[in-house]
């Protein structure tokens, strides 16, 4: 199975693009976008849902810190376009949790303000072997900025370790787009920017997923 994983569209038409070609060239599964598809306060979100609605493939997405309320009602309205926030969906025996949003402080990620009540969901959704979808980084993997400070999640971290999901899809920390295992969780950053372009990943029962970054 072949998931193309994308986050931090940011409304960019060039970012758009550029994910119409790579579905078209490489006919993934599953299209996961793991958050802030619009600009800061939901700017571009109309002509992303239109976007992706028009690929030939499913999509899976989560909202993230520049998504606003208008963006969540435009995925919830858009046909091929599944809102994973705290639900679960499968494709190919395959199954996808997600959780979206993110409050950036300083050096520092959370889920949400009251991350507990958002913990204790996700718990309940996930099995070992799911794949996660978040929007920032487990705290300490693919979460580097500045090239000195860590500035993921703990409790996505914690959830991780605890919780076993074969993949953690993310975001958020544009430099630091790439992959790396926590454990025994494949960790994959598939922010989008000058170095990348989303990252194509291959799922195999029982296997580590094998994780290819694509350049612009």
């Amino acid at each position: 199975m072949l998931v193309y994983a994308v986050a931090d569209i940011h409304g960019n038409p060039h970012h758009l693009e550029t994910i119409r070609n790579t579905v078209q060239r490489e006919q993934p599964d599953v299209l996961v976008v793991a958050g802030d598809l619009s600009s800061h306060f939901g700017s571009g979100a109309r002509e992303v849902m239109t976007a992706l609605g028009l690929l030939n493939v499913p999509v899976f997405a989560i909202h993230g810190n520049t998504d606003g309320k208008s963006t969540r009602e435009l995925m919830a309205q858009t046909p091929g376009i599944t809102d994973l926030h705290l639900k679960l969906a499968h494709v190919n025996g395959v199954t996808f949790v997600g959780a979206g949003g993110t409050v950036p402080v300083p050096f520092r990620s959370r889920l949400a303000l009251f991350e507990k009540g958002m913990v204790r969901q996700l718990e309940r959704l996930m099995t070992p072997g799911c794949v996660l979808v978040v929007h920032p980084p487990p705290f300490g993997v693919t979460d580097r900025v500045l090239g000195r400070f860590n500035a993921g999640s703990r409790s996505v971290a914690a959830l991780v370790k605890k919780q076993e999901p074969s993949l953690c899809i993310c975001g958020h920390i544009h430099e630091n787009a790439g992959s790396a295992m926590l454990d025994g969780t494949l960790v994959a950053n598939c922010a989008m920017g000058r170095a990348s372009a989303g990252a194509l990943i291959h799922l195999e029962n029982g296997l580590i997923p094998d994780c290819q970054m694509v350049v612009p």
